[in-house]
């Protein structure tokens, strides 16, 4: 999820947590990039195997409970877990964004580098809604809401209907 998610924000590639993510995902990824070209810069063969490990976990957890599992159920609850770990990824990244520009030290550290390459195409429009005003950068609450109600308005009911469906 997180190759994925570095890839839809054009991430620094060349950053070396980077090489690692893109390392660790290769050979799952490789043979599936074969099959599955990718659309309009949307890495699908990466969208397909996370839908379907995350069906085949939830599908194990339903066969664990006694239910069989209906399919319909499972793309749609799969679908939401997805969205929700991108939003919490993303919110936990911003937060930790947030707390490291407290510190003066570590600016040039990778993974500082790489969490300013991975977040700033998601506050940078909420920059231009309300730019920062006596140094204070309103941009993360913003953001922090607005997936808030992406959680209560869009995930959650995708996890309620996978779930009703499962």
């Amino acid at each position: 999820m997180f190759r994925f998610l570095l890839q839809m924000t054009r991430a620094d590639f060349y950053n070396p947590l980077s090489q690692f993510v893109v390392k660790a995902s290769n050979p799952a990824l490789a043979p599936l990039r074969r099959v599955i070209p990718g659309l309009a810069g949307i890495d699908l063969a990466a969208v397909i195997l996370l839908m379907v490990l995350e069906s085949l976990r939830l599908a194990l957890l339903a066969l664990l409970m006694g239910h069989a599992p209906n399919v319909l159920g499972l793309v749609i609850l799969s679908l939401g877990e997805l969205l929700k770990l991108a939003a919490y990824i993303v919110i936990f990244s911003i937060f930790v964004r947030a707390i490291l520009s407290w510190f003066s030290s570590g600016r040039g550290h990778p993974m500082v580098r790489l969490l300013g390459s991975f977040t700033e195409p998601i506050l940078a429009p909420a920059r231009r809604l309300m730019p920062a005003t006596a140094g204070l950068d309103l941009a993360p609450v913003i953001v922090f809401i607005a997936l808030t109600v992406f959680l209560k308005l869009i995930v959650q009911p995708l996890l309620d209907t996978g779930r009703a469906l499962l």
